[in-house]
């Protein structure tokens, strides 16, 4: 089955390495992305549309780049866990989005760490419990406003896998840090690559979290539909 998945707005102008027409859509990731917006099929079903970007007000600076997240300890990592998960059997997720790492649970043991990047301010990726709600092996990125369509390659802002836990049809808008957005319409969340390696570790996406490409494709094998991912602020 063809699955269309929109990424998530990059937050950086061209001139900081990611192009406008780059970034639209990741989205959620941006899947770079975001809350993903899309105009896109995933599993069959149509979403929603992303509205255009508002104009206004077009004389506001762009944010400055969010720095680096800080690394912390193995133990300053299991100290961030809810007790509750420790007594999980089988493998879950846990994204820690203030340290910008995701965590690996294997029967309530910790397997595996990753760096990831998360959702900017006002764009935070969904706090709470959620379950993997689909994946995608080499998803088609289209771009929500020109529908342009990026399938597998390096120049493929969603990497090689999409890995959903968060859908909803009440659409966003705000400040993204670069530009006030308005989208109408439903957006996903989910783990993918990117091909922007420098960003990941930072608050930069519009809900979706980045990670490398060797960990996704990693992290994309260890799960299936129905994993608990845990989110938390």
């Amino acid at each position: 089955m063809t699955v269309l998945l929109a990424a998530s707005l990059s937050r950086f102008r061209s001139a900081r390495l990611l192009s406008l027409a780059m970034a639209l859509g990741l989205l959620l990731a941006s899947p770079s992305q975001a809350m993903v917006p899309q105009p896109a099929r995933v599993e069959g079903e149509i979403g929603g549309a992303e509205s255009p970007p508002s104009t206004a007000p077009a004389d506001r600076a762009a944010d400055p780049i969010p720095p680096l997240a800080q690394p912390i300890s193995e133990q300053e990592s299991l100290a961030r866990i809810p007790p509750d998960l420790f007594q999980t059997v089988g493998v879950q997720l846990v994204l820690d989005r203030t340290h910008r790492q995701l965590m690996v649970l294997k029967d309530g043991q910790l397997t595996h760490r990753f760096p990831a990047a998360v959702g900017t301010v006002g764009w935070e990726t969904p706090a709470g419990r959620h379950r993997v709600l689909e994946k995608v092996l080499e998803p088609i990125w289209v771009h929500p406003v020109t529908g342009e369509r990026i399938g597998q390659g390096e120049r493929n802002p969603l990497g090689s896998r999409w890995i959903g836990f968060y859908r909803d049809c009440k659409g966003r808008n705000g400040w993204d840090g670069e530009q006030y957005l308005d989208i109408d319409g439903c957006t996903v969340a989910g783990f993918h690559g990117t091909p922007y390696r420098w960003t990941v570790g930072r608050a930069v996406s519009h809900g979706c979290v980045r990670l490398y490409e060797e960990n996704v494709q990693e992290v994309f094998d260890l799960v299936r539909l129905g994993t608990p991912v845990t989110v938390i602020p």
